[in-house]
């Protein structure tokens, strides 16, 4: 069966959407001096990351820098294994171990 409105588990307003985009409109105006179009590419592509790792649960700043300090040695074949959810996986695995 599926809820209608009246059942009350349903919330009426957009405030956890509004919430969600909250810090990309407070950033729009540090990124409308990215430098370049390159460079706003680039930020993008974090705010992608960082929103990526966020949805799956995972601390992007840990996320990030691990991966970052990794993947220079990293094979190519393998950066599946460095992807949010991968990650976490490997981390929750060396930690029982």
């Amino acid at each position: 069966m599926l809820p209608t409105l009246a059942d009350g588990r349903i919330c009426r307003t957009n405030n956890a959407a509004e919430r969600a985009l909250r810090g990309i409109a407070l950033g729009r105006t540090s990124w409308l001096f990215a430098g370049s179009d390159r460079g706003g590419g680039r930020a993008a592509a974090m705010v992608s990351l960082i929103y990526t790792a966020k949805l799956n649960d995972v601390d992007p700043r840990a996320w990030l820098a691990d991966v970052l300090a990794r993947i220079a040695d990293h094979p190519a074949s393998r950066l599946h294994e460095l992807l949010p959810w991968n990650w976490a996986r490997a981390r929750e695995g060396k930690a029982a171990a």
